[in-house]
């Protein structure tokens, strides 16, 4: 696991909540609409299902819920940027999980509103400083939160990439937290200054070992939009594929950052 950067970008508990919970809604309105036929369509995850995706989406929210049950831990042992380093350890227990949650609510409209609530109720019996325990270490419940904002934009993507006109929206709030998060997770993975990496609006990170940059134009630059980001660092569309199609821009001998990704498989 690369080791996590000591100053970690903070983010607004409020906000955050508010973007999940939005985002979430997005989801539920849309997925609402699919009908048996859009549900039993194929996905890019392997062999799930449109129903399964969109179930696992749910259970990405109940994982608070999940955790927040289990006794306190006594103490804090991991950061926020150590947790898109550990999801890729438990991917076959996540896709048993996701199937299970699809067949147990054939009703997937009332499955989705029951995350929801649970949700909302957790968040509201909790300070955010409440510790729980989540597949990369224990983490405060407000830096977890920030999590579920990428469970949610990834998994978005991943619905409309699979039903031909859902279009279901981002958040913007969301979307930037996403973003940002996997563009630190990238300046933790390479740290250095020799490269500079431009999302814009949402994120710029210093990366890769080499002489660094101090002022002018940087030798090394590569930039993007959130969405082409957020699939190159998730491995949903390769580093080559996204230059040859001109979704990436980069100059410099040290603007190949094909073998740094995905960050998170």
């Amino acid at each position: 696991m690369p080791p996590a950067k000591k100053r970690a970008r903070t983010y607004d508990p409020a906000k955050i909540r508010t973007a999940v919970l939005a985002q979430f809604e997005q989801v539920r309105e849309r997925a609402r609409t699919l009908t048996p036929e859009q549900l039993a369509l194929p996905t890019r995850l392997g062999d799930w299902t449109v129903r399964e995706l969109a179930a696992h989406i749910g259970t990405a929210l109940t994982a608070v819920g999940r955790a927040l049950d289990l006794p306190e831990p006594a103490k804090q042992d991991a950061v926020l940027l150590d947790w898109p380093f550990a999801t890729s350890a438990h991917s076959a227990a996540i896709e048993e999980f996701a199937r299970k949650s699809a067949a147990d609510h054939p009703d997937l409209d009332a499955h989705l509103a029951a995350c929801a609530r649970d949700l909302t109720e957790r968040l509201d019996a909790h300070p955010g400083t409440r510790l729980l325990p989540t597949n990369a270490g224990v983490l405060p419940l407000a830096d977890y939160l920030v999590t579920r904002t990428v469970e949610l934009v990834v998994h978005t993507d991943d619905l409309n990439a699979a039903v031909p006109g859902l279009d279901i929206p981002c958040d913007r709030q969301a979307l930037a937290a996403c973003t940002r998060l996997l563009a630190d997770a990238l300046a933790a993975k390479a740290p250095g200054g020799s490269t500079e990496v431009r999302v814009p609006p949402y994120a710029v990170v210093q990366c890769v070992e080499g002489p660094r940059h101090t002022r002018g134009t940087p030798p090394n630059v590569v930039e993007t939009d959130p969405l082409t980001w957020i699939r190159l660092a998730t491995g949903r569309v390769a580093w080559r594929d996204a230059l040859d199609e001109a979704k990436v821009r980069a100059s410099g001998e040290r603007a190949d950052l094909g073998g740094l990704l995905p960050l998170m498989g």
